[in-house]
Formats: C-alpha cells, sequence, structure tokens
C-alpha cells in the first residue's frame, strides 16, 4: 500500500513567537495559503483527506485548498506545533535552543509530543494534506533520515513538503522550498 502524504507549512502568522499564542495569518500568508492551494489542488483525488493543526495559522492556510476542492478541513491535535514548557513571553528564547538541541536530550513530554505526531502519520490510510508547523515537519524530516538533532531545514512559510507512507515506512519525496521568510 503506498499513500501520498503532503506536509504544508502555515503561511505567515499575522504575529511573532512571543505576541499570541494562536495568531492568523498576516496579508502574505493569505496570499502563500492561495499559492499553496493553487500548486496542490491538481495533485489531489477525490479520497484525498485535509488535516490540520487546531491552531489559526494553519486552519487559515488549509481554508483556499478545502474551497478549491469542497473538501473539508479536520484539526488534528498531533500536528499541532511543538509544545514549549515555557510562558509564552519566553517562548521565542526557547524556541532558539531547542533548534540547536538533539532529541535524546529531551523531556518526557516532548518525547511523548514526537511520538504522538509519528503515530499519527503512520496511521493514515488515504491520501493526505497535513497543514503544520516549522518544528513538526522538521521533526518528521529527521526521523525518516534518523537524525537526533531537532533541525532538519528551514521550511518556508507555505511551503509542502512532500513523503509517502509505503508498507509500513515513510519516505521523504521531495523537501519543501526552503525559508526565505523569518520564522514567527
Amino acid at each position: 500500500m503506498s499513500c501520498p502524504i503532503f506536509l504544508v507549512r502555515h503561511g505567515e502568522a499575522d504575529a511573532h513567537w512571543g505576541q499570541s499564542a494562536d495568531p492568523g495569518l498576516s496579508t502574505l500568508g493569505r496570499e502563500q495559503a492561495e499559492t499553496c492551494a493553487r500548486d496542490l489542488a491538481p495533485l489531489l483525488k477525490a479520497e484525498a483527506l485535509l488535516v490540520s493543526s487546531p491552531l489559526a495559522r494553519a486552519i487559515e492556510t488549509a481554508a483556499p485548498l478545502a474551497r478549491r476542492t469542497g473538501l473539508d478541513v479536520t484539526p488534528v491535535e498531533s500536528y499541532r506545533e511543538i509544545p514549549a514548557p515555557v510562558p509564552l513571553v519566553q517562548r521565542r528564547d526557547w524556541l532558539r535552543g531547542f533548534m540547536r538541541e538533539e532529541w535524546k536530550s529531551q523531556g518526557d513530554a516532548l518525547v511523548a509530543w514526537r511520538e504522538a505526531l509519528l503515530s499519527a502519520l503512520y496511521a493514515t490510510r488515504s491520501p493526505t494534506v497535513i497543514f503544520t508547523h516549522f518544528l513538526v515537519i522538521n521533526t518528521v524530516v529527521g526521523h525518516i533520515r534518523e537524525a537526533d538533532r531537532t533541525l532538519s531545514f528551514w521550511p518556508d512559510n507555505g511551503s509542502v513538503t512532500e513523503l509517502l507512507l509505503r508498507n509500513g515506512t515513510l519516505e521523504l519525496i521531495t523537501l519543501g522550498r526552503e525559508m526565505d521568510t523569518v520564522i514567527n
């Protein structure tokens, strides 16, 4: 059995890391979502699923593709961004430190988040587009590459990383476009 999976990094957020726990999209982010929808829609078949992190910027990124395809978007908690164990105002510094670390040095809560994410991916049975976050995509790519680093590459807002789940194994088909914009 072969199942294509597209990981879409949400469009540019309307706020930075420490400004809002759940910002929507900026004007540029909405444009990135439209471009993504235009590019992905022709690749999808009727049985495709659209799933999203429950956060506003991911759901708003999914909306244009949902309109184009007539498919519903299902929020899935497993694709939520990484939980920072610090208050919102400290999130930016925590994330910068985390991106220089390895998974073997992470605590139980972050390892459990990673395992829930990977379990959800391995449970995929239909062609699926997942609207998610920078470190979610990095976690998946690192897992596929068998790398312990928490940061594997810099996916740009609105970029699409293509995977294939074949016979219980995740394969990396193409990395999404690398970052031109600032991580919010």
